[in-house]
């Protein structure tokens, strides 16, 4: 019976020791083969190698007297491992057990003689693991909760002041028909109707406790639903009054502008050394909070109430300092 599989033993052999650099030889086939208690010959191999690209593999072949032999592709070229791998170690929402795991799941797409190109130590700046550990099955869960349009139900985690973690609302059950999933500031957050908010709302994932597919009804997306639009109001500036804003900005600031609000922001030139964007924001906390990242460099020009709140909080930040 062994000897029938024989092709699948050179596959296997190839795929666990070759790549473009480190081709093997019929003669290193034939001595693994034989280590199996296989018996072939230079015929045999350069057969069953043909009977492998046949079906679909990708098998190089430098022919020569001693041909060799390689894998061309696995799927996954090793650049592209590269950036996944990167990617897990910079996610926030992947604990740091679970991305040793991982990056061990990926680096086994490439060939052993690979596998020290992807050992990277990558230095992701402000980056704090989630300590749990359950976030991608959370995640997992709630993907198929879309899919299958089921309601999920779960506990909120908040913190106290003394960092402790607790139950938000001593422990309320949250019932929430999810709708999307969205990966925002190393976050992974999901939007859904929530039947205690009565509305649309985002929850981050690796704060659910356990989310558990519901046999309670689900509410289908309302018709006004949009979530390109939900996503720049809460996300670009959170919750707040949506207001249309005129700043003056200084030149050097367009590059920050349109990193904010998109190449389509609205600009015009004010004077030699400043322009003016108009745009459309939650009036909150976090919008004024950006503006005065810039130290007097974007300066609110209208409407007037939106100066004044803004003069007043400064005001009020100062008198506290």
């Amino acid at each position: 019976m062994i000897n029938k599989n024989r092709a699948i033993y050179v596959f296997k052999y190839l795929w666990d020791h070759t790549d473009e650099e480190h081709p093997a030889t019929t003669k290193d086939i034939i001595a693994h083969l034989a280590s199996l208690g296989i018996s072939t010959t230079r015929k045999t191999v350069a057969d069953d190698v043909a009977e492998l690209q046949s079906g679909g593999f990708d098998i190089v072949v430098n022919r020569s007297r001693q041909n060799e032999y390689f894998i061309g592709s696995r799927n996954l070229e090793l650049p592209e491992l590269k950036l996944i791998i990167d990617a897990v170690q910079a996610a926030k929402f992947i604990s740091p057990k679970k991305s040793v795991e991982l990056i061990g799941k990926i680096s086994a797409l490439a060939s052993p003689h690979q596998g020290d190109e992807l050992k990277r130590n990558l230095f992701v700046d402000g980056k704090v693991k989630t300590s749990n550990e359950k976030v991608y099955y959370a995640v997992d869960t709630l993907f198929t909760a879309i899919q299958t349009e089921k309601a999920v139900t779960f506990k909120y985690i908040e913190y106290t002041a003394e960092k402790k973690k607790v139950y938000k609302h001593k422990g309320q059950i949250y019932i929430l028909s999810p709708y999307d999933m969205v990966w925002c500031s190393d976050a992974y957050y999901v939007l859904g109707f929530s039947e205690s908010h009565g509305k649309v709302v985002k929850f981050r994932v690796d704060r659910m406790h356990r989310p558990t597919l519901s046999d309670k009804p689900y509410r289908p997306k309302p018709d006004n639903y949009d979530i390109s639009e939900f996503c720049r109001q809460v996300f670009s500036m959170y919750d707040g009054t949506l207001c249309t804003v005129e700043l003056k900005c200084e030149n050097s600031l367009m590059k920050s502008v349109i990193d904010r609000f998109g190449e389509d922001v609205q600009t015009r030139l004010f004077d030699c050394t400043h322009f003016i964007a108009t745009v459309e924001v939650s009036v909150s906390p976090t919008f004024f909070a950006w503006i005065f990242t810039y130290n007097g460099k974007i300066q609110i020009i209208s409407p007037e109430m939106v100066k004044r709140e803004y003069a007043d909080r400064l005001k009020m930040a100062l008198d506290k300092a």
